[in-house]
Protein backbone atom coordinates (compact mmCIF):
# COMPACT_ATOMS: atom_id res chain seq x y z
CA UNK A 1 0.00 0.00 0.00
CA UNK A 2 1.20 3.35 -0.83
CA UNK A 3 1.16 6.82 1.11
CA UNK A 4 -1.98 8.01 1.49
CA UNK A 5 -2.82 11.42 -0.19
CA UNK A 6 -3.85 14.79 1.04
CA UNK A 7 -6.04 16.35 -1.39
CA UNK A 8 -7.94 19.40 0.72
CA UNK A 9 -6.70 22.49 0.55
CA UNK A 10 -7.10 22.93 4.19
CA UNK A 11 -3.96 20.83 5.43
CA UNK A 12 -4.16 19.98 8.98
CA UNK A 13 -1.74 20.41 11.75
CA UNK A 14 -1.70 16.97 12.76
CA UNK A 15 -1.56 15.21 9.67
CA UNK A 16 2.00 13.95 9.06
CA UNK A 17 4.10 14.41 6.01
CA UNK A 18 1.82 13.69 2.79
CA UNK A 19 -0.68 11.87 4.66
CA UNK A 20 -3.56 12.27 6.50
CA UNK A 21 -2.88 10.62 9.68
CA UNK A 22 -3.22 12.19 12.77
CA UNK A 23 -0.22 12.33 14.95
CA UNK A 24 0.23 13.43 18.85
CA UNK A 25 0.58 17.73 19.17
CA UNK A 26 -0.74 20.62 21.18
CA UNK A 27 -3.94 21.67 20.95
CA UNK A 28 -4.58 24.82 18.88
CA UNK A 29 -6.37 27.78 19.86
CA UNK A 30 -8.75 28.38 16.78
CA UNK A 31 -8.25 31.71 14.68
CA UNK A 32 -11.00 33.73 13.04
CA UNK A 33 -10.76 33.66 9.22
CA UNK A 34 -8.33 36.52 8.51
CA UNK A 35 -9.86 39.42 6.75
CA UNK A 36 -9.08 40.45 3.08
CA UNK A 37 -7.55 43.55 4.09
CA UNK A 38 -5.38 41.67 6.53
CA UNK A 39 -4.47 39.71 3.97
CA UNK A 40 -3.59 42.48 1.46
CA UNK A 41 -1.58 43.79 4.31
CA UNK A 42 0.44 40.64 4.72
CA UNK A 43 0.72 41.00 0.42
CA UNK A 44 2.20 44.45 1.23
CA UNK A 45 4.80 42.91 3.46
CA UNK A 46 5.60 39.85 1.15
CA UNK A 47 5.87 42.18 -2.08
CA UNK A 48 8.18 44.59 0.04
CA UNK A 49 10.08 41.95 1.75
CA UNK A 50 10.94 39.88 -1.79
CA UNK A 51 11.52 43.15 -3.55
CA UNK A 52 14.08 44.02 -1.50
CA UNK A 53 15.98 40.16 -1.69
CA UNK A 54 15.16 40.68 -5.87
CA UNK A 55 17.39 43.13 -6.72
CA UNK A 56 19.63 42.77 -3.36
CA UNK A 57 20.97 38.90 -3.67
CA UNK A 58 21.50 39.06 -7.52
CA UNK A 59 23.33 42.67 -7.88
CA UNK A 60 25.31 42.51 -4.23
CA UNK A 61 28.13 40.51 -5.89
CA UNK A 62 28.04 42.85 -8.68
CA UNK A 63 28.25 45.74 -6.71
CA UNK A 64 30.72 44.13 -4.89
CA UNK A 65 33.16 43.61 -7.93
CA UNK A 66 32.38 47.12 -8.61
CA UNK A 67 34.04 48.52 -5.88
CA UNK A 68 37.38 46.31 -6.13
CA UNK A 69 36.75 43.11 -4.22
CA UNK A 70 38.72 40.19 -5.14
CA UNK A 71 36.13 36.76 -6.06
CA UNK A 72 37.44 35.36 -3.12
CA UNK A 73 36.17 39.18 -0.73
CA UNK A 74 33.23 39.04 -2.58
CA UNK A 75 31.96 35.29 -1.67
CA UNK A 76 32.91 36.05 2.33
CA UNK A 77 30.69 39.29 1.93
CA UNK A 78 28.02 37.47 0.00
CA UNK A 79 28.22 34.56 2.86
CA UNK A 80 28.08 37.30 5.71
CA UNK A 81 23.88 36.95 5.35
CA UNK A 82 24.05 33.41 5.69
CA UNK A 83 26.45 33.57 8.54
CA UNK A 84 23.65 34.85 10.26
CA UNK A 85 21.11 33.04 9.41
CA UNK A 86 22.85 30.48 12.20
CA UNK A 87 21.96 32.12 15.08
CA UNK A 88 19.34 35.19 14.16
CA UNK A 89 16.57 33.61 12.75
CA UNK A 90 16.09 31.15 16.10
CA UNK A 91 17.14 33.52 18.68
CA UNK A 92 14.36 36.06 17.07
CA UNK A 93 12.04 32.73 16.68
CA UNK A 94 12.76 31.78 20.31
CA UNK A 95 11.49 35.35 21.18
CA UNK A 96 8.41 35.25 19.37
CA UNK A 97 7.63 32.02 20.29
CA UNK A 98 8.27 33.19 23.97
CA UNK A 99 6.68 36.46 23.68
CA UNK A 100 3.41 35.75 21.23
CA UNK A 101 4.58 38.92 19.30
CA UNK A 102 5.80 38.13 15.84
CA UNK A 103 4.65 41.05 14.19
CA UNK A 104 6.18 43.57 16.65
CA UNK A 105 9.50 41.92 16.48
CA UNK A 106 9.27 42.29 12.71
CA UNK A 107 8.68 46.36 12.78
CA UNK A 108 11.28 46.60 15.10
CA UNK A 109 13.83 44.33 12.95
CA UNK A 110 13.21 46.40 9.41
CA UNK A 111 13.42 49.78 11.56
CA UNK A 112 16.99 48.61 12.31
CA UNK A 113 17.95 46.78 9.53
CA UNK A 114 17.10 50.43 7.22
CA UNK A 115 19.17 52.64 9.92
CA UNK A 116 22.20 50.26 9.58
CA UNK A 117 21.72 50.14 5.17
CA UNK A 118 22.57 54.30 5.34
CA UNK A 119 26.36 53.19 6.29
CA UNK A 120 26.60 51.47 2.89
CA UNK A 121 26.64 55.28 1.49
CA UNK A 122 29.73 55.32 3.53
CA UNK A 123 33.19 54.55 1.93
CA UNK A 124 34.00 50.76 3.77
CA UNK A 125 37.25 49.00 3.52
CA UNK A 126 36.25 44.76 4.01
CA UNK A 127 35.93 44.72 7.56
CA UNK A 128 33.62 47.85 7.40
CA UNK A 129 31.65 46.50 4.31
CA UNK A 130 31.46 43.05 7.08
CA UNK A 131 30.64 44.36 9.87
CA UNK A 132 27.75 46.56 8.36
CA UNK A 133 26.37 43.62 6.38
CA UNK A 134 26.09 41.41 9.56
CA UNK A 135 24.46 43.67 11.61
CA UNK A 136 21.86 44.27 8.62
CA UNK A 137 21.38 40.75 7.76
CA UNK A 138 20.84 39.58 11.54
CA UNK A 139 17.72 41.56 11.38
CA UNK A 140 16.28 41.00 7.73
CA UNK A 141 17.33 37.25 8.24
CA UNK A 142 15.82 36.65 10.89
CA UNK A 143 12.54 38.11 9.44
CA UNK A 144 11.63 35.59 6.85
CA UNK A 145 10.48 32.86 9.64
CA UNK A 146 8.90 35.55 12.02
CA UNK A 147 6.65 36.58 8.17
CA UNK A 148 6.24 33.04 7.45
CA UNK A 149 4.76 32.59 11.13
CA UNK A 150 2.17 35.77 10.92
CA UNK A 151 1.36 34.50 7.79
CA UNK A 152 0.36 31.46 8.70
CA UNK A 153 -1.73 32.15 12.06
CA UNK A 154 -3.55 34.20 9.53
CA UNK A 155 -4.34 31.94 6.96
CA UNK A 156 -4.93 28.99 9.24
CA UNK A 157 -8.57 28.55 10.77
CA UNK A 158 -8.61 25.69 13.22
CA UNK A 159 -5.60 23.98 12.95
CA UNK A 160 -5.63 23.74 8.92
CA UNK A 161 -2.94 25.27 6.72
CA UNK A 162 -5.09 27.23 3.74
CA UNK A 163 -2.20 26.39 0.66
CA UNK A 164 -4.29 28.09 -1.51
CA UNK A 165 -4.38 31.17 0.60
CA UNK A 166 -1.18 31.38 1.71
CA UNK A 167 -0.18 30.42 -2.50
CA UNK A 168 -2.48 33.77 -3.47
CA UNK A 169 -0.41 36.01 -0.38
CA UNK A 170 2.90 34.67 -1.33
CA UNK A 171 2.79 35.38 -4.82
CA UNK A 172 2.64 39.09 -4.34
CA UNK A 173 6.02 38.31 -2.90
CA UNK A 174 7.23 36.55 -6.44
CA UNK A 175 5.82 39.91 -8.33
CA UNK A 176 7.92 42.47 -5.64
CA UNK A 177 11.01 40.09 -6.51
CA UNK A 178 10.04 40.06 -10.57
CA UNK A 179 10.10 44.07 -10.48
CA UNK A 180 13.06 44.76 -8.50
CA UNK A 181 15.03 42.31 -10.59
CA UNK A 182 13.87 43.82 -13.95
CA UNK A 183 14.01 47.33 -12.74
CA UNK A 184 17.28 47.00 -10.99
CA UNK A 185 18.94 45.33 -13.99
CA UNK A 186 17.70 48.37 -16.38
CA UNK A 187 18.52 50.67 -14.07
CA UNK A 188 22.11 49.41 -13.46
CA UNK A 189 22.57 48.43 -16.93
CA UNK A 190 22.10 52.29 -18.01
CA UNK A 191 23.55 54.19 -15.03
CA UNK A 192 25.99 52.10 -13.43
CA UNK A 193 26.06 50.43 -9.95
CA UNK A 194 26.69 53.07 -7.61
CA UNK A 195 23.18 53.59 -6.76
CA UNK A 196 23.24 50.33 -5.28
CA UNK A 197 22.56 51.92 -1.28
CA UNK A 198 20.42 53.89 -2.31
CA UNK A 199 17.73 50.64 -3.85
CA UNK A 200 18.69 49.57 0.01
CA UNK A 201 17.30 52.29 1.75
CA UNK A 202 14.21 52.23 -0.59
CA UNK A 203 13.45 49.13 -0.27
CA UNK A 204 14.30 48.57 2.97
CA UNK A 205 12.02 51.57 3.76
CA UNK A 206 8.93 49.97 1.89
CA UNK A 207 9.51 46.90 4.07
CA UNK A 208 9.42 48.64 7.43
CA UNK A 209 6.37 50.64 6.37
CA UNK A 210 4.96 47.81 5.75
CA UNK A 211 5.64 46.31 8.54
CA UNK A 212 3.98 48.76 10.61
CA UNK A 213 0.81 48.50 8.76
CA UNK A 214 0.22 45.04 9.74
CA UNK A 215 -2.55 44.06 12.33
CA UNK A 216 -0.96 43.67 15.62
CA UNK A 217 -1.82 39.99 15.82
CA UNK A 218 -0.21 37.38 18.66
CA UNK A 219 0.28 33.85 18.30
CA UNK A 220 -1.32 31.36 19.27
CA UNK A 221 -0.42 29.58 23.02
CA UNK A 222 0.44 33.02 24.44
CA UNK A 223 -1.12 32.41 27.96
CA UNK A 224 0.71 29.77 28.30
CA UNK A 225 3.88 30.31 30.84
CA UNK A 226 6.06 26.96 29.68
CA UNK A 227 7.04 26.38 25.94
CA UNK A 228 6.53 23.33 24.50
CA UNK A 229 9.67 20.31 23.93
CA UNK A 230 10.75 20.76 20.63
CA UNK A 231 12.75 17.58 20.97
CA UNK A 232 10.33 14.93 20.73
CA UNK A 233 9.42 15.93 17.05
CA UNK A 234 13.03 16.62 16.33
CA UNK A 235 13.56 12.57 17.12
CA UNK A 236 11.44 11.69 14.59
CA UNK A 237 13.08 10.19 11.66
CA UNK A 238 10.66 11.63 8.74
CA UNK A 239 12.01 14.94 10.53
CA UNK A 240 15.57 14.20 10.83
CA UNK A 241 15.29 13.15 6.81
CA UNK A 242 13.12 16.16 5.96
CA UNK A 243 15.89 18.17 7.23
CA UNK A 244 18.60 16.33 5.37
CA UNK A 245 16.68 16.50 2.15
CA UNK A 246 15.92 20.97 2.72
CA UNK A 247 19.86 20.88 3.71
CA UNK A 248 20.96 19.69 0.11
CA UNK A 249 18.51 20.94 -1.80
CA UNK A 250 18.55 24.95 -0.70
CA UNK A 251 22.78 24.40 -0.87
CA UNK A 252 22.75 23.22 -4.83
CA UNK A 253 20.20 26.17 -4.93
CA UNK A 254 22.94 28.49 -2.96
CA UNK A 255 25.18 28.24 -5.62
CA UNK A 256 22.30 29.81 -8.11
CA UNK A 257 21.70 33.03 -5.45
CA UNK A 258 25.26 33.61 -5.11
CA UNK A 259 27.16 32.60 -8.39
CA UNK A 260 24.48 33.22 -11.23
CA UNK A 261 24.96 36.36 -11.63
CA UNK A 262 28.64 36.61 -11.74
CA UNK A 263 28.89 33.12 -14.08
CA UNK A 264 26.60 34.91 -17.02
CA UNK A 265 28.30 38.21 -16.61
CA UNK A 266 31.54 36.98 -16.73
CA UNK A 267 29.96 34.65 -20.11
CA UNK A 268 29.10 38.14 -21.67
CA UNK A 269 26.01 38.76 -20.63
CA UNK A 270 24.31 42.25 -20.02
CA UNK A 271 22.98 43.18 -16.97
CA UNK A 272 19.16 43.95 -18.41
CA UNK A 273 19.00 39.84 -19.55
CA UNK A 274 20.79 38.74 -16.38
CA UNK A 275 17.81 40.80 -15.00
CA UNK A 276 15.58 39.22 -17.13
CA UNK A 277 16.76 35.32 -17.02
CA UNK A 278 15.90 36.32 -13.16
CA UNK A 279 12.97 37.68 -13.59
CA UNK A 280 11.80 34.29 -16.19
CA UNK A 281 12.35 31.74 -13.49
CA UNK A 282 10.26 34.66 -11.21
CA UNK A 283 7.03 34.66 -13.20
CA UNK A 284 6.42 31.23 -13.84
CA UNK A 285 6.91 31.02 -10.27
CA UNK A 286 4.17 33.46 -9.62
CA UNK A 287 1.71 30.74 -11.81
CA UNK A 288 3.16 28.06 -9.52
CA UNK A 289 2.02 30.04 -6.00
CA UNK A 290 -1.26 31.47 -7.86
CA UNK A 291 -2.57 27.58 -9.13
CA UNK A 292 -0.93 25.43 -6.60
CA UNK A 293 -3.85 24.90 -4.22
CA UNK A 294 -5.62 22.90 -7.57
CA UNK A 295 -2.93 20.69 -7.78
CA UNK A 296 -0.41 20.28 -5.23
CA UNK A 297 -2.30 17.59 -3.44
CA UNK A 298 -2.83 15.53 -6.58
CA UNK A 299 0.74 13.85 -5.34
CA UNK A 300 1.67 13.41 -1.35
CA UNK A 301 4.06 15.96 -0.14
CA UNK A 302 7.12 13.54 -0.15
CA UNK A 303 6.76 12.98 -3.78
CA UNK A 304 6.93 16.53 -4.39
CA UNK A 305 10.82 16.71 -2.97
CA UNK A 306 11.57 13.97 -4.76
CA UNK A 307 10.38 15.59 -8.26
CA UNK A 308 11.61 18.67 -7.41
CA UNK A 309 15.42 17.07 -6.53
CA UNK A 310 15.63 15.73 -9.22
CA UNK A 311 14.62 18.52 -11.57
CA UNK A 312 17.38 20.30 -10.02
CA UNK A 313 19.74 17.82 -11.17
CA UNK A 314 18.61 18.44 -14.59
CA UNK A 315 18.68 22.06 -14.24
CA UNK A 316 21.94 22.84 -12.85
CA UNK A 317 23.22 20.25 -15.44
CA UNK A 318 21.93 22.18 -18.07
CA UNK A 319 23.06 25.35 -16.45
CA UNK A 320 27.14 24.42 -16.05
CA UNK A 321 26.95 22.69 -19.24
CA UNK A 322 25.01 24.43 -22.03
CA UNK A 323 25.01 27.96 -20.15
CA UNK A 324 25.03 29.85 -23.85
CA UNK A 325 22.14 28.03 -25.37
CA UNK A 326 19.18 30.22 -24.93
CA UNK A 327 16.05 27.54 -25.31
CA UNK A 328 18.13 25.40 -22.67
CA UNK A 329 18.94 28.11 -20.05
CA UNK A 330 15.51 29.37 -20.34
CA UNK A 331 14.09 26.35 -19.68
CA UNK A 332 15.91 25.88 -16.71
CA UNK A 333 15.22 28.81 -15.53
CA UNK A 334 11.41 27.52 -16.23
CA UNK A 335 12.17 24.91 -13.39
CA UNK A 336 12.23 27.32 -10.74
CA UNK A 337 9.04 26.84 -10.79
CA UNK A 338 9.06 23.15 -8.86
CA UNK A 339 12.59 23.11 -7.52
CA UNK A 340 12.20 26.29 -5.33
CA UNK A 341 8.06 27.44 -4.98
CA UNK A 342 6.69 24.05 -4.97
CA UNK A 343 9.54 22.85 -2.88
CA UNK A 344 8.74 25.85 -0.30
CA UNK A 345 5.10 25.26 -0.28
CA UNK A 346 5.59 21.63 0.26
CA UNK A 347 8.07 22.58 3.33
CA UNK A 348 6.20 25.02 4.76
CA UNK A 349 3.28 22.95 4.88
CA UNK A 350 5.25 19.89 6.47
CA UNK A 351 6.73 22.60 9.33
CA UNK A 352 3.11 23.68 9.98
CA UNK A 353 2.27 19.92 10.66
CA UNK A 354 4.82 18.63 12.64
CA UNK A 355 5.77 22.42 14.80
CA UNK A 356 1.87 23.59 15.43
CA UNK A 357 0.95 26.34 17.83
CA UNK A 358 4.10 27.71 19.96
CA UNK A 359 6.48 25.19 18.18
CA UNK A 360 5.72 26.85 15.04
CA UNK A 361 8.29 29.80 14.69
CA UNK A 362 10.78 27.83 16.19
CA UNK A 363 10.44 25.27 13.66
CA UNK A 364 10.33 28.03 10.98
CA UNK A 365 13.71 29.24 12.35
CA UNK A 366 15.11 25.80 12.25
CA UNK A 367 13.84 25.41 9.09
CA UNK A 368 16.16 28.35 7.92
CA UNK A 369 19.02 27.56 9.76
CA UNK A 370 19.19 24.26 8.28
CA UNK A 371 18.16 25.20 4.85
CA UNK A 372 19.40 28.51 4.13
CA UNK A 373 22.05 29.17 7.10
CA UNK A 374 24.69 26.51 6.95
CA UNK A 375 23.73 25.87 2.87
CA UNK A 376 24.54 29.84 2.84
CA UNK A 377 27.69 29.75 4.51
CA UNK A 378 28.80 26.70 2.48
CA UNK A 379 27.88 27.46 -0.70
CA UNK A 380 29.50 31.12 -0.71
CA UNK A 381 32.92 29.79 0.97
CA UNK A 382 32.97 26.70 -0.98
CA UNK A 383 32.03 27.63 -4.67
CA UNK A 384 34.34 31.14 -4.22
CA UNK A 385 37.12 28.70 -3.61
CA UNK A 386 36.37 26.27 -6.25
CA UNK A 387 34.99 29.26 -8.58
CA UNK A 388 38.04 30.79 -8.09
CA UNK A 389 40.57 27.54 -8.78
CA UNK A 390 38.54 25.94 -11.68
CA UNK A 391 36.19 28.92 -12.74
CA UNK A 392 32.59 29.87 -12.37
CA UNK A 393 30.80 27.14 -14.22
CA UNK A 394 32.65 24.48 -12.22
CA UNK A 395 30.33 25.77 -9.65
CA UNK A 396 27.56 24.62 -11.22
CA UNK A 397 28.51 20.73 -11.70
CA UNK A 398 28.81 21.42 -8.10
CA UNK A 399 25.07 22.22 -7.39
CA UNK A 400 24.26 19.32 -9.60
CA UNK A 401 25.85 16.78 -7.35
CA UNK A 402 24.44 18.44 -4.18
CA UNK A 403 21.30 18.01 -6.10
CA UNK A 404 21.67 14.33 -6.76
CA UNK A 405 22.15 14.12 -2.66
CA UNK A 406 19.31 15.85 -1.84
CA UNK A 407 17.69 13.51 -4.16
CA UNK A 408 18.74 10.23 -1.99
CA UNK A 409 17.31 12.22 1.02
CA UNK A 410 14.07 13.09 -0.67
CA UNK A 411 13.34 9.15 -1.37
CA UNK A 412 14.36 8.14 2.27
CA UNK A 413 12.00 9.81 3.06
CA UNK A 414 9.40 9.18 0.50
CA UNK A 415 10.28 5.10 1.86
CA UNK A 416 9.97 6.16 5.79
CA UNK A 417 6.63 7.92 5.41
CA UNK A 418 5.22 4.91 3.10
CA UNK A 419 6.29 2.14 5.45
CA UNK A 420 5.00 4.18 8.03
CA UNK A 421 1.50 4.33 6.36
CA UNK A 422 1.63 1.04 5.92
CA UNK A 423 2.67 0.23 9.43
CA UNK A 424 -0.16 2.42 10.79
Amino acid sequence: MGEAKVVSPMLGQGASLGDTRQRDAPPVQAQPMASRAELLRFAGLSAGYFAHIGFFNPYLPLWLQELGFSLIAISLLSSVQAATRLFAPYAWGHLSDRTGESVKLLRLGATVALVVSLALWLPLDGLGMFLVLLLMFAHTSAMMPMIETALANVVSQGGAFDVGRYGRVRLCGSLGFLAAVMAAGWWFQHFGMAHFPAWVAATLLAVAVSAWLLPDHRNPGRGETRQPDMWPVLREPVVRWFFAAVFFHVLSHMFVFIFFSLYLDSLGYEKSTIGLLWAVSVVIEIGCFLTQGRWIFKLPLTVWLVIASALMVLRMGLTAGLPLVWPLLLLSQAMHAITFSAHHTVCIAMLSQHFPGRLRTRGQALYTVVGYGLPGVIGGLGGGLLSADMGLGSVFWLSSAVAALALACSLRLRHLQGRAVETG
